[in-house]
């Protein structure tokens, strides 16, 4: 059907970055115009949301990207997921007195992942030195940038948990405040600590006085964090995981992350006539939510990181699988209870803050890359003198005795953070919509935005959405965008819906890049957030 989005997506037949702080997005920019490609450009746009949206981001938290190589046609996956210190076991909280696992604060801290994310991704496949990729981070670091209205509203909204910890307050409430709209905000503990990475390359991050920094930290506050920890990580170079919808194939991150909910959703919706049924009625969304239930309460009960034992992904992915998944979906009937898959040969067990950018060079390279500290402001501890927090991605393992996603050194939570990528023929799409457990959900519509309803990349990310934050029960949050019409026949099948206002933070935020084989490129970013694709400027100018 025909959408009229809010903008028009973005075309050139240069390089695109899109990214939501427009600051970011227009460093990757410089980098494409200084001889980078896509993975350059995608590297410098991550340093600098590190800068601007430090609730978000930053070299405390994790990486994951695919990349796609346009000389080669293959699709690269890399996780850059850290992993819990050697020491943090269950045991371990025990002896604390913890039995539930911490959201917050030094044990839910595992090894930040991004910054050797960003030294794998650049030694294989980009061009440019590092010290030209964090040139503009340090420059917003050391000399300020202007806060965003949004940015600011978040930055108030953290302030308590910044004020916990004095090293944190220090480096985030100048003035005994956070910033407010408009103020310039630097950080030039974090200029030094870019400056070393630049420098340095990874050592000069997970060794020297980064390192000695966060190890502090951790003695400080009764952590398990080691030296041996942060100098034996390193991220690993994974194949997507992939399914067809209706003619096009779309990739995920595998294990430990959650896309394989995205496609799982896609898959059961697969067997419904959701283009004939229409956009936004009530009986296409209600596939859509069911369909979301079922593949969430499998992804919860199974997917944790491989390495410690392995989901069974391609029996996950099967379209049989999907097929007898989508005969327990009642059109007349909300679920309020889902139960998961039992797969053969295997045993059950019982049952944030993100951000998203995309780049496409001239030459049709594609990044896909999303990175966080998991909530805002990640754990809340900031060691001193490095200008970043440390992420609390360790809040997303469980002390459940015997579950996939149980907590175990050196192992890696499962993840809510998840590139995506699609293709069809010449066509191929880097997309991601920021948003904790709303991603992979979210993934699902863009893509039926797309396939099912003939969206552009544009209109994709601005048509409205639901979010179903829980993992049972018939709950579910729709965005105000929805016809009222709809959302009445939902209520009458069951649902229990929660109307929210439309552009809110509660439906992730995305971005989107696309080539089409005709050497046009094209971006997207939606006004959730305050995002902007930014073409590359021709080099008309010495």
């Amino acid at each position: 059907m025909s959408v009229i989005a809010g903008r028009s997506k973005v075309a050139t037949t240069y390089g695109i970055v899109a990214a939501s702080q427009p600051l970011a997005a227009r460093a990757g920019v410089q980098i494409l115009e200084r001889g980078g490609n896509a993975v350059d450009a995608a590297i410098a746009t991550n340093a600098v949301m590190g800068v601007v949206e430090p609730e978000m981001n930053g070299i405390g938290g994790d990486l994951f990207a695919i990349v796609y190589e346009a000389k080669t046609g293959e699709r690269h996956g890399l996780n850059a997921g850290g992993w819990a210190p050697a020491g943090l076991t269950p045991a371990f909280l025990d002896s604390r007195g913890i039995d539930t696992m911490p959201q917050t604060g030094i044990h839910s801290v595992t090894v930040p992942g991004a910054v050797a994310g960003w030294d794998a991704m650049r030694t294989r496949l980009g061009r440019l030195p590092m010290a030209d990729l964090l040139a503009p981070a340090i420059f917003y670091a050391q000399h300020g940038f202007p806060v965003s209205d949004i940015i600011a509203a978040r930055w108030h909204a953290w302030a308590p948990k910044l004020q916990a910890d004095p090293s944190t307050s220090e480096t985030y409430l100048p003035d005994g405040g956070a910033p407010r709209a408009g103020d310039i905000f630097t950080n030039p503990a974090l200029a030094a600590s870019l400056r070393r990475i630049a420098e340095h390359g990874p050592a000069g991050f997970y060794e020297g006085p980064t390192a000695d920094a966060i190890l502090a930290t951790s003695r400080e506050h009764g952590g398990a964090m080691t030296a041996r920890d942060l100098t034996s990580f390193e991220p690993e170079w994974v194949d997507p995981i992939a399914t067809t919808y209706r003619g096009w194939q779309v990739y995920e991150l595998p294990p430990n992350t959650q896309g394989i909910a995205a496609l799982m959703m896609l898959n059961v919706m697969e067997q419904f006539p959701l283009g004939e049924s229409g956009f936004h009625t009530a009986p296409s969304l209600h596939v859509m939510i069911e369909a979301k239930k079922l593949a969430y309460a499998d992804m919860l009960r199974y997917v944790g990181d491989p390495r410690f034992g392995g989901a069974p992904v391609t029996a996950m992915l099967s379209k049989e699988h999907a097929r007898e998944r989508a005969t327990r979906i009642d059109p007349k009937k909300a679920a309020a209870h889902v139960e998961p898959s039992v797969f053969a040969g295997l045993t059950t067990a019982a049952g944030g803050d993100t951000i998203y950018l995309s780049a496409i060079d001239r030459d049709g390279n594609i990044v896909s890359l999303i990175q966080s500290i998991y909530h805002g402001f990640g754990s809340g501890l900031v060691p001193k003198d490095t200008g970043f927090a440390l992420q609390n991605r360790g809040a997303l393992f469980t002390l459940e005795d015997g579950h996939p996603n149980a907590l175990a050194g050196r192992k890696r939570p499962l993840h809510t953070i998840i590139p995506g990528f699609m293709q069809k023929g010449d066509v191929r799409v880097g997309f991601g919509i920021m948003g904790a457990w709303n991603q992979a959900q979210a993934h699902a519509q863009f893509v039926a935005n797309i396939v099912d309803y003939g969206m552009d990349i544009q209109q994709a990310l601005e048509a409205g959405r639901f979010t179903k934050a829980t993992f049972d029960g018939a709950d579910v949050a729709i965005e105000a965008l929805v016809p009222e019409s709809a959302r009445r026949e939902l209520a009458a099948l069951g649902h229990e819906i929660t109307v929210v206002p439309p552009r809110t933070g509660t439906f992730g935020s995305g971005q989107a890049v696309m080539s089409d084989g005709t050497g046009i490129h094209y971006g997207a970013s939606e006004p959730r957030h305050d995002g902007a694709a930014i073409p590359e400027a021709p080099p008309v100018f010495s």
